[in-house]
């Protein structure tokens, strides 16, 4: 990533503002598709640097915002560069494509005036040392945007476009072609925000405004930052997609039983544990992503056991009741609240972490009380990484077996259920309100099974 100019400030200039908070786009959209490097969470501060230090949160969001729209709809956007540079862009013009691809996505999907965001995208252009001889070429081509954006965008096939073929294909084969368009439509939107509560779920939606869904999660619709939502201060919930927080609730009746969380950052279903009245130990081999959890259980007022270490060496002095792995994966199940992820995944690396599940998996089996659960969830739409984990998994431990997850426990969703009697949520999936209400937005994609030891 090439950034020749550091200079931030607001001089007055009616042409300079919003130029910063295009700068923090172009190097946060280099930042994942040059190097390949995931942004941080919608609700994370940006790492301090030069682009930030003199920025608004207004222009950090809008920079995010840009950035976000910019990878959610990357396949348009090249499909809509290639019709406009027929001949091609220029090679070795520094971060041309990114302010290209940063300021279509303006013109295109958001409402900005476009002569603003042409205007700001040639002077980007002139700052980069690479690429400035080419602000006649970015003024011609997002002009031409600019003037026929309904004749360039029609016939484009945004779902397909959007999504990487190799992921695409692994939708496909698992749940069939339409399934998998389904799937990539609903990426094509932002996730709702979606709470926990730590009591009443009624109450936290009348505190709120927001709808009390079947699974006991309350969605928001607009909402402004995090902290300021009713209820915040005092602990009475936290952040946690619907779908998040159904495994937690394939326990059963959890109350005095020793339950283990492993891979428990950031924490959201240690304090489901933890609010259900168990004895959680939660594990985790990262301090700083532990971090989320320690300010939340302080929050919340809820206590946990917290070991900061690989779950895989872990034995514990007395069995647990039950265990949750929540395993590391390619989280696929999120790609509406990270679009980065299908920009920094490769095929390549697609399982690279299935040995890693398999070793969690088998490990707690070998710790677990006998006669114990496990469930076992990711939030990845690999079915590597959930249905045939699991297979492979009795083939190798035949004293367990599944325990079909009924639609009573997870708020009548049956379509949730497989066959085999796994959870399988998917992204255009949107649990009702009680009551017959309706809501949208989905929820993310997440595979869950509930495993039980056969007693010695």
């Amino acid at each position: 990533m090439v950034l020749t100019s550091t200079d931030t400030r607001r001089d007055g200039n009616p042409a300079q503002v919003g130029l910063p908070a295009r700068k923090l786009a172009l190097a946060l959209t280099a930042t994942v598709l040059g190097d390949k490097k995931p942004l941080p969470d919608i609700d994370q501060p940006l790492a301090p640097c030069v682009l930030t230090a003199s920025l608004s949160h207004r222009d950090q969001m809008m920079a995010r915002t840009i950035a976000r729209i910019t990878l959610r709809h990357l396949g348009e956007l090249d499909a809509v560069l290639r019709h406009t540079y027929r001949r091609g862009l220029p090679s070795r013009a520094g971060n041309l494509r990114y302010i290209l691809l940063n300021a279509a996505a303006q013109i295109l999907f958001m409402e900005i005036g476009n002569h603003a965001a042409v205007d700001l995208a040639v002077r980007l252009t002139g700052q980069d040392r690479r690429a400035r001889h080419h602000k006649g070429l970015v003024n011609a081509g997002l002009r031409r945007i600019s003037e026929a954006e309904k004749e360039i965008t029609d016939g484009l096939d945004a779902p397909v476009l959007n999504t990487p073929k190799w992921v695409f294909g692994i939708w496909s084969k698992q749940w069939g072609t339409n399934i998998a368009r389904e799937i990539a439509t609903a990426h094509l939107s932002e996730a709702p925000l979606d709470l926990t509560p730590k009591g009443s779920g009624q109450a936290i939606a009348d505190l709120t405004g927001g709808a009390l869904l079947v699974t006991g999660s309350i969605r928001l619709g607009d909402h402004g930052t995090v902290e300021k939502i009713p209820g915040y201060e005092d602990g009475d919930w936290w952040v946690q997609d619907a779908a998040a927080s159904l495994p937690v609730k394939l326990l059963g009746n959890i109350k005095g039983k020793h339950i283990a969380d492993l891979c428990a950052a950031p924490g959201g279903k240690t304090l489901q544990l933890a609010a259900g009245g168990a004895n959680v130990t939660a594990i985790d081999s990262s301090e700083s992503r532990l971090k989320r959890l320690h300010e939340n259980l302080a929050r919340t007022g809820l206590s946990a056991n917290i070991l900061v270490m690989d779950a895989l060496t872990w034995h514990p002095a007395k069995a647990p009741d039950m265990i949750l792995i929540d395993a590391p994966c390619n989280a696929t199940g999120t790609i509406r609240r990270h679009p980065d992820i299908l920009r920094t995944r490769d095929p390549a690396r697609a399982d690279q972490f299935v040995d890693l599940q398999a070793r969690l998996l088998d490990h707690s089996a070998k710790i677990v009380a006998s006669g114990g659960t496990i469930v076992f969830c990711t939030c990845s739409l690999d079915p590597r990484e959930g249905e045939h984990q699991i297979s492979a998994f009795l083939e190798r431990n035949p004293d367990f077996r599944i325990v079909p997850i009924l639609p009573d426990e997870i708020g009548g969703l049956e379509s949730a259920i497989t066959e085999d009697g796994h959870l399988r949520t998917l992204p255009f999936m949107t649990p009702p309100a009680r009551n017959d209400g309706v809501t949208t937005g989905g929820m993310d994609g997440f595979f869950a099974s509930r495993l039980v030891k056969t007693p010695a």
